[in-house]
């Protein structure tokens, strides 16, 4: 049943114990009251007092005790109900003060018995134990959350660095907890063969389950039960992500909706990102614009679909369609591939800065020569890229309709050196591996088909649709590039043995802060097309290339 996740259900309830020792009761006065003795009165000769001197602010390193202390502190005034002691031992009482209040009044969680496991540095893990009661309806509630605690700069105070995933683990800074009547119904949802689709059994779509039943609660004839969820706030650091059951108290009717599924390539997906944590993937039937799989190896976001990450050289497959439509570049014909190219006062180069000396526009794209592209940004408008994407490939424009919650891409219009960075996938251009799949379905089809997980006939919405086609010329130029290097360019390793009517591009992209790059790989076999990511992980031939290759050969 296309329910959200929930989480485990137990049933024991002991005091907070923390280090072994349950935690005492403690009154206000035993929490926070301080008096100054010794070291700190006046001298009966009037030479010294404690206002002459100045305070010293502790530093450095917490140890064991102040953790421990800072920790039973908090979970003790938590599990009494004083919220407002609780929130004062943190570093953001408001916050605080706000989330601990709504768990009892609007979560509807009563009785919790807060248990504190192991220390592991300044980080102490916990677990709860309470009952969730709405209209006469109860159900016990179990989870594990974890704490850590930090020195507040002004006085060197130990306290608890307050975000909301200390309240529960699924929220994040700006969610709340909710009891109530679903604000969607439950949904049963079908692969297109009409087998049922579960997170349990493909633990990838636990995130799109929770969009359709989002979409589709209540047009397919559902009705909503009571559940504790996590509703998702304006200013949510996960806003981009459907709200989230935690427990549910009583069942509603669930409504039913198909989607485009392929039960067969969507266990393929779910395999191949198994064992990848930052792996992400999708597949697209280019004659129809059909999603047959998707799959995350993070089951709690959906990058596949809601992603924004630089996609790296795999741009170069949409740069390369503005530079043919411009006659900028012909596959066949001579090109520049310098190793290096100075634009807008950047200097690019190639990877390892090789460089191609007489050589054609195909063998710069086979092997990913960055300067050939940049080489071309003085030949373009800011906005030429941009157009491009949004004309030809019906991208950067917010308006896909595809059933359930999605990023479509983004390319604004930037300028010198920006410009130059967006034409091989970085600068300020953004995709995921959804777009990246409807770009190589654009291109094996020649047509901008929007991709869709269900039938606009279900609920008579429109499909997002592209300004203009591009030149058949232009398509079937790309389509030799992308299989010049599918047999003998940077993704023939990956492709061997799926052609000869197949077409890749690699990518790599860099991100601040990563030693390795994103691997990005884009490809396409008969009227299969896909697209995969890997994070931080290295080059998109060696990471997400098998991936992708891996689905393509499943699908036929």
């Amino acid at each position: 049943m296309g329910k959200r996740r929930r989480v485990a259900e137990r049933r024991n309830k002991r005091p907070v114990v923390v280090g072994g020792v349950i935690a005492a009761v403690v009154g206000c006065a035993g929490i926070a009251g301080y008096a100054l003795y010794g070291g700190g009165a006046a001298a009966e000769d009037g030479s010294s007092t404690a206002a002459e001197k100045k305070p010293t602010v502790k530093t450095g390193p917490l140890s064991a005790t102040e953790v421990t202390t800072a920790a039973r502190t908090f979970l003790t005034a938590w599990q009494q109900g004083k919220v407002d002691l609780a929130a004062a031992a943190t570093d953001d009482p408001k916050a605080a003060a706000a989330l601990l209040t709504g768990y009892t009044k609007d979560a509807h969680i009563t009785g919790a018995a807060l248990t504190a496991g192991a220390r592991k540095g300044d980080e102490l893990a916990f677990s709860v134990k309470g009952t969730v009661t709405y209209k006469k309806v109860s159900k016990p509630l179990a989870y594990d959350s974890a704490l850590t605690v930090v020195r507040r700069a002004s006085d060197g105070k130990p306290l608890v660095d307050w975000h909301a995933s200390v309240v529960h683990p699924d929220l994040a800074d700006g969610d709340t907890l909710v009891t109530g009547e679903a604000g969607d119904p439950p949904v049963e949802a079908f692969d297109r063969d009409g087998g049922e689709l579960t997170a349990k059994k493909y633990p990838s779509l636990g995130t799109v389950l929770d969009g359709l039943r989002e979409k589709y609660g209540k047009k397919s004839g559902g009705t909503a039960g009571v559940e504790l969820r996590v509703a998702r706030g304006k200013e949510s650091k996960a806003k981009k992500s459907s709200d989230k059951t935690l427990l549910e108290l009583s069942e509603g009717t669930p409504g039913k909706v198909k989607t485009t599924l392929s039960p067969s390539l969507q266990a393929a997906a779910e395999k191949q990102v198994a064992d990848k944590a930052r792996a992400s993937v999708v597949v697209v039937r280019p004659s129809t614009g059909e999603i047959l799989a998707v799959a995350n190896g993070n089951p709690n976001f959906n990058t596949a679909f809601q992603g924004s990450l630089a996609p790296g050289s795999t741009m170069k497959v949409i740069t390369a369609s503005l530079l043919i439509e411009k006659g900028l570049a012909s596959a066949d014909k001579a090109h520049p591939c310098p190793k290096y190219f100075t634009y807008g006062g950047w200097k690019f180069q190639n990877d390892d800065e090789f460089e191609i000396k007489n050589g054609t526009f195909k063998a710069s794209f086979a092997r990913s020569c960055n300067t050939a592209f940049i080489s071309q940004a003085g030949e373009l408008d800011d906005d030429s890229l941009t157009k491009q994407a949004q004309q030809v490939f019906g991208l950067s424009r917010n308006n896909w309709a595809v059933g359930v919650p999605t990023f479509d891409g983004a390319v604004p219009v930037q300028s010198k050196a920006q410009m130059a960075a967006s034409l091989i996938g970085q600068g300020g251009v953004r995709m995921n591996p959804l777009n990246m799949a409807s770009v190589s379905a654009t291109i094996e089809s020649g047509t901008f088909r929007q991709p869709y997980l269900v039938a606009p006939s279900v609920d008579d919405r429109t499909l997002a649709t592209a300004a203009r086609t591009m030149a058949p010329a232009t398509a079937g130029q790309l389509r030799e590039l992308m299989t010049y290097t599918a047999a003998y360019g940077t993704a023939a390793k990956a492709m061997s043995g799926l052609g000869p009517d197949y077409g890749a591009k690699t990518g790599s992209a860099e991100v601040d802060g990563q030693e390795q790059p994103n691997g990005w790989f884009t490809a396409y076999r008969g009227d299969l097309a896909a697209a995969g990511v890997v994070q931080a992980a290295g080059h998109g031939g060696d990471t997400a290339g098998p991936i992708v290759a891996a689905l393509l050969k499943a699908g036929g």
